[in-house]
Parts: C-alpha cells; structure tokens; sequence
C-alpha cells in the first residue's frame, strides 16, 4: 500500500507530461539561420616615417564612415606630440594624413571612430 502512494504522484506526472500537445514541448531549432555576419568597419591605413616627417594614407573599403587621427610622438622630451585634426574617410574613400616632429619620431598610431 505504501508503494501506490508513492508511485502514484509520480505516475499522475508522467501521464501528463506525455499527453502535452506536440506544441506545447520544447523542440530543438532545426535550420539554424547563420550568425549574422561581423559588423565590418574601419579603413586600412599605412604610415612611413621619413626622419622627422610622418604620412599615412588610409583607405576605406566598407560602406560606414571612418573618422581617422594621425597621431605622432615624438622622441625627445622636449619635442610636442601631435594628434591631426579628424578626416572622414568615406565609402571607397583614401585619405591622406600628415605630421611631424621637430627632431625624431618615437611611435605612430592612426586611431579610428565609427561616424554617428
């Protein structure tokens, strides 16, 4: 007797699982749609560095605006570092950036902003 009580809960439970409507279970997603694809932004840039003068040229392939910054330091303690003013690098769009130092250069970096 003891038995039937226990089992008995436990078989209510069972029996209502299995009489669900097939909509009501949770079914694994067939036919995933892909993850969307990376969000692509930001142009390519190159710099040289000829003594004391810096020039990069950036080029943007993707369809967002990139607002690129040349930005200098200089070797000697003395010597100011630079950042050029921002220059929006359109769709398809290469631009040109310059700068210098008084003496020598130390580091070059280009950053980049995604246009609002």
């Amino acid at each position: 007797m003891r038995l039937s009580r226990i089992l008995a809960p436990v078989t209510v439970a069972v029996a209502l699982v299995l009489s669900l409507p097939y909509d009501a279970v949770s079914h694994p997603r067939a036919g995933d749609p892909k993850p969307p694809a990376p969000d692509l932004f930001g142009a390519a840039c190159r710099t040289t560095v000829s003594g004391s003068h810096v020039v990069a040229y950036c080029h943007n392939p993707y369809v967002d605006t990139d607002r690129v910054r040349l930005h200098i330091e200089c070797a000697r303690w003395w010597d100011i570092d630079t950042d050029s003013a921002p220059v929006d690098a359109g769709p398809a769009m290469t631009v040109r950036l310059a700068g210098r130092c008084w003496k020598d250069v130390e580091s070059v970096w280009v950053s980049h902003q995604r246009e609002r």
